[in-house]
């Protein structure tokens, strides 16, 4: 049998894709994430103010996440991508195209098998944000119950039934007319205040609520983004470095083949 054939049939029936190496890089993707996010998590807090007006706000908090999980596909996926080419087998008897194609599907396996592995840990970060974002909408919610029933008149608390009922009416999205009405003449009643001016109140405090709760959604939107965007840049950037690694890889095995 020509040794052609021979060769051919040996790599037709050898497995093109080198587990060992896919399975290094993606550890190293893995430490080097869960690195990143313990350091972004450390920003977090030193960004953090107990003064009232001083911290991040919803909007800014989710662009930070946001950015860092950017950061943190594009550093973790280069360095398993590049370990992944480097550590992989060489191949002999293979056009350089094809062994360009491999390097590259062998650093975007990499990227897959460690995303899969940490895409509870990756995704937390989006879960806080949007859990941060629905407890803004709560906060809003009791602020503008808060004000709504604040007064100057002495007289007996407002009971804890009636607060329950405006908050409640609150946070509808669809709060009616007649909503409108009672809930006015229950903070008049309440407070001691005018009827107009607890319509005035009213306004305001479904104003606030409306602004916080579109905040949150507008927040919680960009975080979905930036996790898509940086998920896509981790998968570009480690079939790259994979690519690279691999070359230079090749390099090398030729440089000590030729000595």
């Amino acid at each position: 049998m020509p040794p052609e054939l021979t060769r051919d049939r040996v790599e037709a029936a050898r497995s093109a894709v080198n587990w060992a190496s896919v399975f290094a890089g993606a550890v190293v993707a893995i430490a080097t994430t869960l690195i990143l996010i313990a350091l972004g998590s450390g920003l977090g807090f030193a960004a953090a103010s107990p003064w009232p007006g001083s911290g991040p706000t919803i909007t800014s908090f989710a662009i930070g996440v946001g950015i860092w999980l950017i950061v943190t596909q594009w550093l973790s996926a280069a360095l398993a991508g590049y370990i992944t080419g480097r550590l992989r087998t060489k191949w002999t008897g293979i056009h350089t195209h094809e062994v360009m194609f491999r390097d590259t599907a062998h650093g975007l396996l990499a990227w897959a098998v460690a995303t899969a592995i940490v895409g509870g840990v990756a995704l937390s970060a989006t879960v806080s944000a949007s859990g941060a974002a629905v407890t803004a909408s709560t906060t809003a919610v009791n602020n503008a119950a808060d004000t709504l029933l604040r007064t100057t008149h002495p007289g007996p608390e407002s009971s804890a039934a009636v607060r329950a009922e405006i908050t409640r009416l609150l946070a509808r999205d669809d709060l009616q007319a007649d909503d409108r009405s009672y809930l006015a003449a229950e903070v008049s009643a309440q407070t001691g205040i005018s009827p107009q001016e607890a319509q005035q109140r009213v306004d305001a405090a479904l104003t606030s609520i409306r602004e916080a709760a579109d905040k949150a959604r507008k927040a919680s939107s960009a975080l979905g983004f930036f996790t898509a965007l940086s998920m896509l840049i981790g998968a570009f950037i480690a079939s790259v470095a994979a690519a690279y690694g691999g070359h230079q890889r090749d390099e090398t095995a030729d440089l000590i083949d030729a000595i």
